[in-house]
């Protein structure tokens, strides 16, 4: 598609600048096709930064789409190598995979070595748009953390906005006087550009250089249409560390930097947590909105317990869906590996199923023009399961090939395809089945007779 305005200068303006204008851009035009809103709809919720479409001049694969209110509930999913495991093709592998299990935009969160060049790899590939932490590649070029320089950070920036990068996680949030908040917490910092930059200003004596330097940032940035996620590196990373000073202290600050993003017509998200028990969620999202003046929330699950390691993708998705209804933009997936290791490609897969599964269930709890959609999706699913239509069932399942297996597992004979039954209940008990043999014509009878005896009037 043809990407992007330019102003009489040649030089591009950015979504967000461009919308403020008054100008629908491709990107736009797209996004409002994708979401079944009118392109003005599209143009003036990116204009009051309501909604965000991450779209880098160089990413040239990419099929735009939005983040917002007024857009569905959006899915993201962490891929990247990391130093102990994975490799260049493993990712690009696991990007695939992402791209068909329907996440809306991955991140390559890669460690180790070879960053650049899997992350080439993945912009080459990847209609969606990816979002990186810079501060992952600055820290492969350093001996310890203590060295990493505010010139390293921009640098690294700055290559990672000329490779095509969508969108990136500045921890511009953490600052030094918030440190002392998290002395006592039960997990303490538990994000790694949180405890990086931590560790640093500790040893330096000095603010957060990202703070500091923000407008260097935000220059890049706007240079190259990059989507700045302002990340939360003070979430809880335990429910007993849920809702504390320390992270409202950090929201706080993410609510400054949304203004200065708007000042220089960069686009921006805010992350947020983390472990959220189930009472506290609607008072998070409901917080950050007005904090952060409504700009779209990301959150990481969030987790509802941390009692079940190895199902974290269940305890994160059931945060996920409550979240979504009340109105966060877009979930990160959590998969059955988080806290415990590197996701191989299974492990994409089933976090992506319970996060399609959360933000379904969020759309249809929002309601509107998205959730009547999603309710029409669940109606002619029953409709076929209530038909014994089971091929169609299975086609419009969210992972048909495992409804089909499950399915064919125990009743695998074709016949059994168009069988008013299936293996739990059986021809006799399956109560679809006998609901479908009983005489309505004689009920109504039946009914109205009854009525009589107890000298009442037919119910209809």
């Amino acid at each position: 598609m043809e990407r992007h305005v330019f102003d009489d200068g040649g030089a591009p303006r950015t979504q967000l600048r461009a919308a403020r204008e008054g100008t629908v851009t491709p990107e736009l035009a797209r996004v409002a096709e994708r979401e079944g809103l009118e392109p003005e709809t599209v143009r003036a919720e990116v204009a009051r930064g309501r909604m965000v479409v991450p779209a880098n001049l160089h990413h040239g694969a990419l099929d735009p789409m939005g983040i917002g209110l007024r857009a569905r509930v959006k899915i993201n999913a962490n891929i990247g190598s990391s130093p102990t495991t994975s490799s260049l093709e493993d990712e690009v592998d696991k990007l695939a995979l992402a791209q068909r299990w329907g996440a809306d935009t991955v991140m390559d969160l890669s460690t180790g070595k070879r960053i650049a060049q899997t992350r080439g790899a993945i912009l080459a590939a990847a209609t969606v748009p990816i979002g990186t932490v810079p501060i992952y590649e600055a820290l492969e070029r350093v001996k310890r953390p203590e060295d990493l320089s505010i010139g390293l950070l921009l640098e690294v920036i700055e290559e990672q906005a000329l490779q095509g990068v969508d969108y990136m996680t500045i921890h511009a949030g953490v600052l030094l006087e918030h440190l002392a908040l998290c002395q006592h917490r039960t997990t303490g910092i538990v994000s790694r550009g949180g405890g990086l930059l931590a560790r640093w200003m500790v040893h330096h004596e000095r603010q957060n250089p990202l703070h500091e330097q923000f407008d260097a940032v935000l220059a890049i940035c706007a240079r190259h249409d990059v989507t700045i996620s302002l990340g939360d590196g003070l979430r809880p990373g335990s429910i007993a560390d849920a809702s504390d000073a320390a992270q409202f202290a950090e929201l706080d600050t993410l609510g400054d930097l949304v203004g200065r993003c708007w000042d220089a017509d960069v686009q921006c998200m805010v992350e947020g947590p983390g472990h959220v028990p189930l009472h506290q969620l609607q008072e998070n999202v409901e917080r950050q909105q007005r904090v952060c003046r409504e700009a779209p929330f990301y959150t990481l699950g969030p987790l509802v317990t941390d009692v079940a390691p190895g199902y974290d993708h269940i305890t994160s998705a059931i945060g996920a869906a409550v979240v979504g209804w009340h109105g966060t933009s877009m979930l990160c997936y959590v998969t059955p590996k988080e806290h415990l290791g590197l996701p191989d490609a299974e492990d994409v897969k089933q976090g992506l199923i319970a996060y399609r599964i959360a933000a379904h269930a969020a759309d249809l709890a929002r309601g509107g023009a998205h959730g009547a959609r999603a309710a029409r999706w669940d109606r002619e699913l029953s409709r076929a399961r209530f038909d014994f239509d089971w091929n169609r069932q299975f086609d419009l399942a969210v992972d048909p090939d495992t409804a089909r297996g499950m399915h064919d597992e125990t009743l695998g004979d074709e016949y059994f395809k168009t069988a008013e039954f299936c293996s739990m209940c059986g021809p006799k008990y399956c109560p679809m089945h006998n609901f479908r043999d009983v005489d309505w014509g004689r009920l109504g009878d039946l009914a109205a007779r009854r009525a009589r005896e107890v000298g009442g009037a037919p119910t209809r």
